[in-house]
């Protein structure tokens, strides 16, 4: 990979326990000890089930929520160090692209005035050449600049995630955020975002942290896969080799649930017994030991917590990955 854009180093985001009854209770273990970097115009897909923090990573990344240890840097430059005025800056240099496109939009605004605002507030384009810019964009996403006076309810759910990237591009980013963004629409939508997503990337050298569930819409788009599990990445390699040869039993688990035709690959179907650990458990060994279906899973893998390690090209955490 070429210099990192973003690096991500043993990002944690604990939350206190909240409530009357909570006193005494253990903290709720979001992410627990995230890396990763992100090179200039490369995608990394995050993913993973609902649950295990990978949105929390996003926003954390962003300072949307601020991170209980680790450290994030852009270009370098410490994101969870920086006063106001540079993360003023370097929020200019990094947007997010929400899932649920309409929520992510003040409806008492006109898209129009959504998509300036950034401008505005960046100071990035004189009063009298918004509008310009503004009409620009939105041909460039796919929209009809003529509607920049309607309001978000008056577009259907992709025409929003379109204002929504829009919105994002108004200030010239380097990274885009996606937490889930084509999840809410129907899947011909999908197939025309994650398309923009990739004509955007290629035209702008865009880079992507883009979170999602499902394999087959990552697949995509993203040059690199990174699959977490109660709170941990637990396998990290390039897309195609991720997908055709999982090494962690987990990514094994969401790889058999994509259609065979859709990854183009056959395998039987792996269900899952039990449910992952509660968000406050804490455990000495492997989160995912309870629901392992390895042959060779043995008393080590519930008493010592595997780290990551390359194995063919892929960072693995599994004390058998290699009988995978």
């Amino acid at each position: 990979m070429s210099t990192p854009l973003l690096e991500v180093h043993d990002l944690v985001k604990h939350y206190p326990p909240r409530g009357f009854f909570s006193a005494g209770s253990a903290p709720v273990q979001a992410v627990n000890g995230v890396s990763f970097a992100i090179a200039e115009a490369e995608t990394l897909g995050l993913v993973g089930e609902s649950g295990c923090g990978k949105s929390t990573v996003g926003r954390a990344i962003l300072r949307l929520e601020e991170p209980t240890a680790g450290d994030v840097r852009f270009v370098g430059e410490s994101i969870l160090e920086a006063d106001n005025a540079a993360l003023h800056r370097l929020r200019r240099q990094m947007q997010v692209v929400f899932q649920d496109p309409y929520s992510s939009l003040n409806p008492r605004m006109s898209v129009g005035r959504a998509i300036a605002e950034g401008m505005e507030i960046h100071r990035l384009a004189r009063a009298g050449e918004i509008p310009a810019r503004v009409a620009a964009l939105m041909v460039e996403v796919g929209l009809d600049p003529e509607s920049a006076g309607r309001y978000p309810h008056e577009f259907s759910g992709g025409q929003r995630q379109r204002i929504g990237i829009a919105r994002a591009l108004a200030v010239q980013p380097r990274l885009l955020v996606c937490d889930e963004p084509v999840s809410a629409l129907d899947v011909s939508v999908q197939a025309q975002v994650v398309n923009l997503l990739a004509d955007l990337q290629r035209d702008r050298r865009l880079a992507y942290l883009f979170i999602a569930h499902d394999l087959a819409v990552v697949r995509q788009l993203a040059h690199r896969i990174a699959v977490m599990y109660f709170g941990r990445i637990v396998e990290l390699g390039p897309a195609r080799t991720v997908i055709a040869a999982p090494k962690h039993p987990y990514t094994q688990a969401l790889v058999s649930a994509v259609p065979s035709r859709v990854l183009e690959r056959h395998a039987d179907r792996i269900v899952l017994s039990g449910d992952p650990p509660g968000p406050t458990t804490v455990l000495p060994g492997c989160a995912f030991a309870s629901r392992c279906f390895h042959p060779r899973r043995d008393q080590r893998c519930h008493a010592e917590r595997p780290t990551l390690r390359v194995i063919d090209g892929h960072q693995v955490a599994c004390h058998h990955a290699e009988e995978s």
